[in-house]
């Protein structure tokens, strides 16, 4: 099985070079890279931040003016007759959204491009935010029917934004199912590797990987993403909006006991994030878009603002206007980036681990993904027994970031098939074969092997479905701002097609008429 393994990840050797082409583009050009100040920035920076603060200006900073009535919508209680509550579908995109990025990607960052990386993931957040309005909204326009539950998302307003062709709608979902596909072996390896971690910790023994307890684990994972997927969306939902809170607030408190017990090195991390962001160290080149390209590049991969990736759960909502889940999907990217990813750039930055002899070392997909977040954990709580509890929490949080990804990127997936074919029969068949490829990371971690190539599919699709997805959303740009004027007057007229100037919004006509 091993050779078998180490066949397949040197098949995908090919995966890094260009995904780190397509991120670096055109900078790994020396006429582009000698231009002062944009020959630091690569086209997916420029994209990314520049359709962000595009959106920003010409949204009147919607992310803060309307920042508040989001959180009100997302807290109102209401009953649903059809598809989920704003507030189920929010925590289905934080299941996605918070995941192993929020620690290993920070992690990686940091130790590529220093705490100024950190800085730059906050700026990329807060232009994010815009940019996730822009795709939640889109969702929500476009979204359709599919007996008592929604489908939307990507898939969808693609398809109706570039000619209602059936091919391009076929297309997007197997872009966004094969991204997925890619993405699920890391997750399971995340979860069960883990779990061990865990286990070990509380055992006070070192478990094998090809052991009876990693098999067993291995098997009651996928047995319950299997109960749990094969149940539809809304069963997927009651289980997202008990984990993610639970799972946050483990987190935040972990860390900020860290923090406090660390206190004395709070001003050394803002004093490193902001001098690092503009003065980055020579050990790391002296390139500012070095620093720049790695915060954008892990908040990305972090809070996926721009992929379209979690327009889905968007669209599953019943939401009273389109835009009401856009401010949603703009606070989503908030808890994930502004605050998630902040408290592990605290962990990281304070340990001073990323500033060792051997900082170029020290991260390395080739090993346990979060062995590296957990030596800055160590030199945190030196010699206490804080150590092994705040470590084992750690794991716990990354275990359970690791499965509610998995169980959105299946979800999603399901969601992108219904633009292929809604009979019940392929449905299943895309769920099977997420629980198929989750199985094969487990056995990965089982074979002792890290297939850190395939991890790689993860910055590839980032920066593939970015290309792909950020054109349509300004495409359709415009029924975005025209839904905007309208929900900011707040005149209690319905939303129709009409308010955007369409004639094929159905279920937003079908409901107006109702009312």
């Amino acid at each position: 099985m091993q050779k078998i393994f180490e066949a397949i990840n040197d098949i995908f050797s090919f995966i890094e070079p260009v995904s780190d082409f397509l991120w670096e583009f055109p900078t790994n050009f020396e006429w582009y890279a000698k231009i002062p100040v944009l020959g630091s920035f690569s086209l997916a920076i420029i994209l990314l931040l520049g359709s962000g603060i595009f959106f920003t200006f010409k949204l009147g900073f919607i992310q803060v003016t309307h920042f508040k009535r989001g959180v009100k919508a997302m807290t109102e209680k209401r009953s649903v007759k059809m598809g989920i509550s704003p507030l189920a579908a929010f925590m289905l995109s934080s299941a996605m959204r918070v995941g192993p990025g929020n620690i290993i990607g920070v992690t990686g960052a940091i130790a590529t491009g220093g705490p100024g990386a950190v800085f730059w993931m906050w700026v990329s957040a807060f232009f994010g935010m815009a940019m996730a309005y822009m795709e939640g909204v889109l969702a929500q326009i476009f979204k359709e029917k599919k007996n008592d539950e929604f489908v939307g998302g990507l898939p969808f307003y693609g398809r109706k934004l570039l000619g209602n062709k059936i091919w391009v709608g076929v297309a997007l979902s197997v872009l966004y199912i094969l991204y997925a596909l890619c993405c699920l072996p890391a997750q399971g390896f995340n979860v069960v590797s883990s779990l061990g971690g865990m286990a070990e910790i509380a055992t006070g023994t070192t478990i094998a990987t090809d052991s009876f307890f990693y098999y067993i684990t291995g098997v009651l994972v996928v047995a319950l993403t299997g109960v749990i997927v094969f149940g539809g969306i809304k069963k997927v939902t009651k289980w997202t909006d008990k984990i993610v809170p639970v799972m946050a607030v483990i987190y935040i408190v972990t860390v900020l006991t860290l923090v406090f017990l660390n206190i004395g090195a709070v001003p050394y991390f803002f004093v490193s994030v902001f001098k690092g962001a503009f003065t980055p160290e020579a050990m790391f080149g002296g390139l500012f878009g070095t620093v720049l390209a790695q915060g954008v590049k892990r908040g990305l991969m972090s809070n996926e603002a721009g992929q379209g990736t979690i327009t889905m759960s968007a669209a599953a909502a019943d939401a009273k206007h389109p835009c009401e889940q856009g401010l949603l999907a703009s606070i989503g990217v908030f808890l994930d980036t502004i605050i998630i990813c902040t408290l592990s750039g605290f962990v990281v930055v304070m340990a001073h681990c990323w500033n060792s002899a051997s900082a170029s070392e020290w991260f390395s997909y080739k090993k346990l993904p979060l062995s590296q977040f957990n030596l800055s954990v160590a030199e945190l709580t030196p010699g206490t027994a804080m150590n092994a509890l705040v470590t084992f929490l750690t794991m716990l949080c990354f275990a359970l970031f690791a499965y509610t990804t998995l169980l959105g990127m299946i979800s999603f997936s399901e969601i992108a098939a219904n633009r292929i074919r809604k009979d019940k029969s392929f449905i299943n068949t895309v769920r099977g074969i997420g629980l198929f490829v989750t199985a094969f990371g487990i056995l990965c971690n089982i074979a002792g092997l890290g297939l850190n190539n395939l991890w790689n599919f993860s910055d590839l699709g980032n920066v593939l479905i970015a290309y792909v997805n950020i054109p349509i959303v300004f495409i359709g740009a415009k029924y975005v701002f025209r839904a905007t004027e309208h929900y900011k007057k707040n005149d209690n007229t319905p939303f129709t097609s009409k308010v955007i100037g369409r004639d094929d919004c159905a279920f937003w006509d079908e409901k107006a008429k109702k009312e």
